[in-house]
C-alpha cells in the first residue's frame, strides 16, 4: 500500500486559523525582495514572466522576459495554469460538501449514470480528488487520438462525452483508497460527476462557489481576448502555441487567471476569516494522505505539504503545451507565492525549481 485517504477534513485547522502575528517587511527587505524577484524572473529564460509574492497582504510582483513587452502589462494577463486548477477543484468539491450538497462518498459512476450498478468497491468523488481511484493518469486510448495535434492541442480531440464513457468501462487495477497515482483523467472525471450530481454545469459550479466568492473576477475556463490573454511558446521559447483547450479535462486543467487573482486566492488560504468560504479553505489545509517510504509525502484535498523549519508550505504546480505555473503559501511566514510563464516545460527547466525554492527559503 502507497497511499490512504484519512476521513475528509472538517472544521479543524493543524496551524490554527489566524495569520502569523510577524513585523510588516522594511524597506530594506523590501528592496531585497525585488531584488530577489528580478533574478528569478531572469533564470526564467520565457517570454513572459511574472512573479507576485504577497507578505502579510503586502503584495510585491515583478515581471520581464525575453519578448518583447506585451500592450497590456505582463502582470494584467491572464496565464494558463495547468495543473494547478486542481486546487480551485478540490476546494469547490470541499465547499460543497461542507454545505451539505455532497458528502464525498458518492459513487462516480453513479453520478453519470444513476441506472449503473455500483459493485461493493466504487471510486468515490474523494478518491478521485485524493488521487486514490486507481485510475492511470490519461485515459488508455488519449494517446492515439491526441497524436495528430500532438503539438497544438491534444486534449481537444479528447471531449467530455468520450472521458465520461471510457470511465464508466474502466476497471481500476488497484481498489480504489489503497494507492495513490497522480491522475489528470481522475480529477477530470470528477468534474463531470459533480456536475452530473448537482444537475449543474462546473464552470458555474466554479464561478458560483469559488470564483465570485473570492473576488477571482480575472479567471476563467477558456480564452476570451487574445490582447489579455498569455501567449505561450513551445520549448526553444520563440515559437508561439494555440491558446490551451482543455477538451474533457476542465476540471484538471482548464483554469486561466491574472498573476492578481492568483495571489487573491492564495491570500484567502492564509486568512479565511471573512471570506464565504472560510470553512472549506481552512478545511483543504488539513492532511488526509500520507504516503510512500514512512508516509513521508503529506497530501490535503488540493495542496502539495512540505515541510520547512518554521512549519509546511502548501504548493501545486502546473503546465499546459505553452505556459507553466506555481502557486504556494506558508502560513508560518505568512508568504504567498504566485509564479507564471510562457515557455513549455523543458528538461532542467529553471523555472519551477526557482519558485518552489523561493518559498521554501522565505
Amino acid at each position: 500500500m502507497t497511499g490512504r485517504p484519512t476521513p475528509w477534513p472538517g472544521d479543524a485547522d493543524d496551524e490554527g486559523n489566524a495569520p502569523p502575528q510577524l513585523g510588516l517587511p522594511g524597506p530594506a527587505d523590501e528592496a531585497a525582495l525585488r531584488e530577489r524577484l528580478a533574478d528569478a524572473v531572469d533564470a526564467a529564460d520565457a517570454p513572459d514572466v511574472v512573479l507576485a509574492v504577497s507578505r502579510h497582504g503586502r503584495r510585491t510582483l515583478r515581471s520581464g522576459g525575453t519578448a518583447p513587452p506585451p500592450a497590456v502589462p505582463r502582470e494584467d494577463l491572464r496565464y494558463e495554469i495547468g495543473s494547478a486548477s486542481k486546487t480551485l477543484a478540490g476546494l469547490l468539491l470541499t465547499r460543497l460538501i461542507r454545505r451539505g450538497v455532497l458528502t464525498g462518498g458518492e459513487p462516480a459512476a453513479a453520478c453519470l449514470d444513476p441506472a449503473r450498478p455500483t459493485g461493493p468497491h466504487p471510486v468515490t468523488l474523494a478518491h478521485l480528488i485524493t488521487h486514490t481511484s486507481g485510475l492511470p493518469g490519461l485515459p488508455a486510448d488519449f494517446f492515439p487520438r491526441a497524436l495528430p495535434a500532438w503539438r497544438t492541442n491534444p486534449y481537444a480531440r479528447y471531449p467530455a462525452e468520450r472521458l465520461t464513457a471510457t470511465f464508466l468501462r474502466h476497471r481500476p487495477r488497484h481498489r480504489p483508497g489503497t494507492r495513490w497515482h497522480y491522475s489528470n483523467y481522475g480529477v477530470s472525471v470528477l468534474g463531470h460527476a459533480v456536475a452530473a450530481a448537482t444537475g449543474t454545469a462546473w464552470e458555474d459550479l466554479l464561478t458560483g462557489h469559488v470564483l465570485r466568492p473570492l473576488g477571482l473576477s480575472g479567471t476563467a475556463l477558456r480564452a476570451e481576448d487574445a490582447k489579455t490573454d498569455a501567449i505561450g511558446h513551445r520549448k526553444d521559447g520563440r515559437t508561439p502555441v494555440p491558446a490551451f483547450d482543455a477538451g474533457g479535462f476542465q476540471a484538471a486543467g482548464a483554469v486561466r487567471s491574472t498573476p492578481h487573482d492568483l495571489l487573491a486566492f492564495l491570500e484567502a488560504h492564509l486568512d479565511p476569516a471573512g471570506s464565504p468560504p472560510a470553512g472549506a479553505l481552512r478545511a483543504v489545509r488539513v492532511p488526509v494522505l500520507r504516503r510512500g517510504p514512512g508516509h513521508r509525502h503529506v497530501h490535503t484535498v488540493t495542496w502539495f505539504r512540505h515541510p520547512t523549519d518554521g512549519g509546511p508550505m502548501y504548493f501545486h504546480s502546473g503546465a499546459t503545451l505553452g505556459q507553466q505555473a506555481f502557486l504556494g503559501f506558508r502560513p508560518d511566514t505568512g508568504t504567498a507565492l504566485a509564479a507564471v510563464c510562457t515557455r513549455r516545460f523543458r528538461a532542467h527547466d529553471p523555472f519551477m525549481a526557482a519558485a518552489y525554492a523561493f518559498l521554501a527559503e522565505e
